[in-house]
């Protein structure tokens, strides 16, 4: 063994025994994180690797704290429609959401314990470490927020496309709901009913196979009916108007198609007047 050889390996003896040189620095690993295209920032995990932060090249500390500060400014900006249906930018700035609440969490966490260690450090009023402290601090909390939105602006966007497909597919269901309930050619004042619907408004209609409809208004509590053009005299004697309104209020309830989202209104469902029953039983 050389003199140098033999001097280095007693000097690696007494850094093991004395529990490391200090020169000895453990290296902190860099980490990469990406947040779609735009949004990106290498950082270290210091609490993570058992590091003294205080110890870290102040230079190198800057810019990874204003990358992650940028990171942050970029997510709030690229997301800021993620909780608004109708915004322009609506469904990329919901997906950015959805993908940075399944992974940004662990970033703010480390980026909040070092900035929370940089506080004890001699450089930590110096330079540009006070506004990087403000401003992340701010950010953090801004963003948490915002993620703490995410599973709000998820369900919204999927009611939306709930509400889409009901209002795409009523006529399928309604014309489905025909076929299978009423006769070929259905008797004039048979109240045989087939669909019931309620639009957003509170607009409620009761659909026959006759082709009439009882209807309650959006503002109203009186339901009418409404018979289908071009009915013969005969016909229109045939028609009881009484007994298609109590075939409207005894319809179930739980049937009564409505937008997903939205409650059923039922103050139309009053007890049939004297008149109406009177008229149902003759």
């Amino acid at each position: 063994m050389t003199f140098w050889s033999r001097k280095l390996w007693i000097l690696g003896g007494l850094c093991v025994a004395l529990g490391g040189c200090a020169t000895a620095k453990q290296t902190v690993p860099v980490q990469r994180y990406s947040l779609g295209l735009l949004a990106r920032a290498d950082y270290r995990d210091y609490a993570g690797a058992k590091a003294n932060i205080c110890e870290a090249e102040p230079r190198w500390l800057t810019d990874e704290l204003s990358a992650v500060n940028g990171l942050m400014a970029r997510f709030l900006s690229s997301t800021d429609q993620a909780l608004d249906p109708e915004g322009v930018e609506h469904d990329k700035h919901l997906e950015m959401l959805k993908q940075a609440s399944e992974t940004l969490g662990s970033v703010l966490d480390v980026h909040e314990a070092n900035l929370t260690s940089m506080k004890a450090c001699a450089f930590a009023t110096k330079g540009a470490f006070p506004e990087l402290s403000r401003r992340g601090k701010d950010l953090l909390d801004r963003a948490r927020s915002r993620l703490a939105d995410a599973p709000k602006a998820i369900e919204a966007s999927e009611l939306k496309e709930k509400q889409r497909l009901w209002v795409e597919e009523a006529p399928m269901r309604e014309q489905t709901a025909r076929q299978t309930w009423c006769a070929k050619r259905p008797e004039v004042g048979n109240t045989d009913l087939y669909f019931a619907r309620q639009y957003t408004n509170g607009r409620t209609e009761w659909l026959f196979c006759d082709g009439h409809v009882v209807e309650v208004a959006a503002n109203g509590n009186e339901p009418v009916l409404v018979s289908p053009p071009g009915l013969s005299w005969r016909e229109r004697r045939r028609v009881k108007p009484p007994r298609y309104i109590e075939a409207a209020r005894n319809y179930p309830l739980e049937e009564i198609e409505r937008m997903p989202g939205t409650e059923l209104r039922t103050s139309w469902l009053n007890p049939p007047t004297a008149s109406e029953s009177s008229g149902a039983s003759q």
